[in-house]
């Protein structure tokens, strides 16, 4: 029986995408023994005599061969096990289960704020193209895109926390977040919408600019013709196939999220993957910086994948590239 043309194509980004997945744990591994430090002695502190140095070497494995340290790493990763942190202490999985949680949180937290102000410039300026509209709408993703995230937090955080004194300067709730709803809010905003804004300025644009594409089509000026209103063209037939494209935009700044969000935990002491990264380099803690890499590649590798599965299910001429 002949397998379907989708399930070979499905098939096919599966496989680019372990293998991509396997090249990425290799340049993770190689990367991180080229920076400078050893973290035996970083354990061991300043005064450790070298024998103690070389004990907890040992008792790492770090005076195996590369390729001995790559292969016993990569078996911890195959059997969900990927071993304890040298420095920061705990098992490596309880520590990114923790971390992915709390970026997580604040991952979706920022997207839903990304898509709703996307779905409201976007839609807004397609609905009611007033020119005072389009100068805002224009300004805003200029700015958001043109300043840096870290000055866009500071900004917040001085405004929001310190001058008005509304809501908190960082870190999270403090009895968890399902404890207060009003007190999980306001502890998520500030980052939430500093991690955002760049992602909602990115869909803002390419959602506009697909909008507007779709309304220059010949099919657009048909439903003029049969006497469709311009809102129900827009959001009956343009903002259908305009999705598409934007959301190829949108895997990928899912997927650079984890990215921004290192400067951002930083700035509102946020306790996720982001913190914990920057513990473990200033530690030079390798088995907890490469799972940390690793997870950020593998979130970005899944998203971009999915991205093109979906597009592919929503775009009729891309079904029947697969197809033939």
């Amino acid at each position: 029986m002949p397998i379907p043309a989708t399930a070979l194509a499905v098939g096919r980004r599966l496989g680019a995408a372990v293998i991509t997945l396997f090249i990425a744990s290799l340049v993770i591994f190689a990367i991180l023994r080229l920076v400078p430090g050893d973290p035996a002695t970083v354990l061991a502190g300043a005064d450790a005599t070298p024998a103690t140095v070389a004990g907890i070497r040992h008792d790492l494995g770090l005076d195996r061969s590369l390729v001995s340290q790559y292969l016993h790493w990569l078996g911890g990763l195959v059997t969900f096990d990927p071993g304890r942190s040298y420095v920061v202490g705990g098992t490596i999985g309880s520590l990114l289960a923790h971390g992915s949680a709390n970026t997580g949180i604040l991952a979706l937290a920022a997207l839903i704020i990304a898509l709703v102000i996307t779905a409201v410039l976007a839609l807004g300026v397609t609905l009611w193209p007033a020119r005072w509209l389009r100068i805002v709408v224009t300004a805003f993703n200029s700015l958001s895109i043109a300043i840096p995230t870290f000055v866009t937090g500071v900004v917040l955080v001085q405004v929001f926390a310190v001058t008005l004194a509304w809501l908190p300067a960082g870190g999270t709730p403090p009895r968890g977040y399902l404890d207060d709803g009003g007190i999980t809010l306001q502890y998520l905003l500030l980052p939430a919408l500093c991690l955002g804004l760049p992602v909602a300025s990115t869909l803002t644009r390419f959602l506009t600019e697909a909008l507007q594409t779709e309304l220059r089509a010949p099919y657009i000026l048909t439903a003029r013709a049969m006497g469709l209103s311009h809102t129900r063209v827009v959001l009956g037939s343009a903002l259908r196939n305009a999705l598409p494209s934007t959301l190829t935009a949108l895997g990928v700044q899912i997927g650079q999220l984890l990215g921004s969000a290192v400067l951002v935990e930083a700035i509102f002491a946020w306790p996720g993957l982001g913190q914990l990264l920057a513990q473990g380099i200033n530690a030079r803690d390798y088995p907890l910086v490469q799972a940390l890499l690793l997870v950020s590649v593998t979130v970005f590798i899944v998203m971009a994948t999915l991205t093109d599965l979906l597009q592919t299910a929503l775009d009729p001429a891309r079904r029947a590239a697969v197809s033939r």
